[in-house]
């Protein structure tokens, strides 16, 4: 292994030559960006440990404000609020240093198998994927293990072993609520398709990035990658909106639907319908013995728990994906973004045909079964 005068590092290695332009003899530009591309990639960029540092102090303060979703403590608010304005700092400097990136300069490749020669950033959004499938993994096997585990509350209910007044525990699926009328299954019916119609905007925004120079004009595909990516961004809010309407807000009928929602004016969220993680008094409208009237309460905090854990975090990673979007629509709408660096949207469609595909797996297991 041979370090040049002018920076580039060449080995033997299998064979093959290793070629890699470090520049390690020209001083770096500031760590806070904007970035000198010219001379490397940023890796003195204090971003990552910033955004790090500030999501600590929002996860660990957040946790000592709620218990069991009770509010109990408002000391720490000031400091969950502090640990988001540090991450939005830290997304502030990444993005001052990724705003002037056209692609043209030095893009580092990783040199070690089974990575060699592939895009650094390429490597890091993959092995960021496969931490994020053991997550998402461990979440799923949680909920099977409980739901498998113990007795569902439709079950005990129908075989006759409980009494009024003592809850029990059980399973209480949230489809055996959202299930039990269409206008409850709307929100994540309309949360499918805006998330799959979502995936195929970002590939025409990266479609259109792709398009060598020459072949189209360069203010038509600034306006179409603005405007695909501008649609990801909305059909994204969309899903985070539509997931507060189902959780918290519920939605009016008209009066011609009431006797297609058990004669009910309006859909309650399930923060109305007691469908809580703190909830050891759950009361279903199904769960009443027609003889005696008599109502079956259900304990269903481990199940409801799995159900808000498991969707909450996949909500979470949506709006992610809506923090990033807004930048990259911007930059798109700046002219940012070229054939030279349209991988930067190829990166991110990556993480967003993630969050797709979990969806795909979260709303029969959650919503449908």
């Amino acid at each position: 292994m041979v370090q040049s005068a002018h920076g580039t590092r060449r080995g033997d290695r299998g064979g093959g030559t290793l070629s890699a332009d470090y520049h390690d003899d020209h001083p770096h530009s500031s760590a806070w960006g904007p970035h000198d591309w010219s001379h490397g990639a940023p890796h003195n960029s204090w971003a990552p440990i910033i955004m790090s540092c500030g999501f600590a102090i929002f996860l660990f303060t957040l946790a000592g404000v709620f218990q069991w979703g009770e509010f109990v403590s408002a000391g720490y608010v000031p400091l969950v609020f502090g640990g988001l304005g540090v991450v939005v700092f830290g997304l502030v400097v990444w993005w001052r240093q990724d705003m002037n990136f056209d692609g043209s300069s030095y893009e580092p490749k990783a040199v070690g198998e089974p990575f060699q020669n592939i895009d650094i950033r390429k490597v890091a959004m993959w092995v960021f994927l496969m931490s994020e499938m053991m997550i998402f993994t461990s979440l799923f096997s949680t909920y099977m293990r409980y739901r498998l585990g113990l007795e569902n509350c439709g079950d005990v209910f129908a075989s006759g072993n409980w009494v009024e007044g003592s809850p029990v525990v059980c399973f209480e699926p949230a489809s055996h609520l959202i299930s039990s009328s269409w206008f409850h299954l709307a929100p994540g019916a309309i949360n499918t398709f805006a998330l799959i119609l979502s995936s195929f905007t970002i590939v025409q925004a990266l479609r259109w990035a792709k398009k060598p120079v020459g072949s189209v004009d360069e203010e038509v595909r600034r306006k179409r990658i603005t405007r695909y990516l501008g649609t990801t961004w909305f059909l994204a809010a969309l899903f985070i909106t539509m997931k507060m309407v189902e959780w918290f807000l519920g939605f009016p009928l008209p009066e011609f639907l009431h006797e297609y929602n058990h004669g009910h004016a309006a859909i309650d969220s399930l923060y109305s319908e007691g469908y809580l993680i703190n909830n050891d008094h759950y009361q279903h409208h199904s769960y009443v013995d027609e003889a005696t009237h008599a109502h079956m309460m259900a304990d269903i905090q481990v199940s409801a728990t799995t159900f808000y854990v498991t969707t909450g975090t996949h909500g979470v990673h949506v709006l992610g994906g809506v923090v990033g979007l807004t930048y990259m629509t911007y930059k798109a709408y700046s002219g940012g973004y070229t054939p030279d660096n349209a991988v930067s949207i190829e990166y991110f469609g990556l993480y967003w045909h993630f969050v797709d595909l979990v969806w795909v797996l979260v709303f029969p297991f959650f919503y449908l079964y």
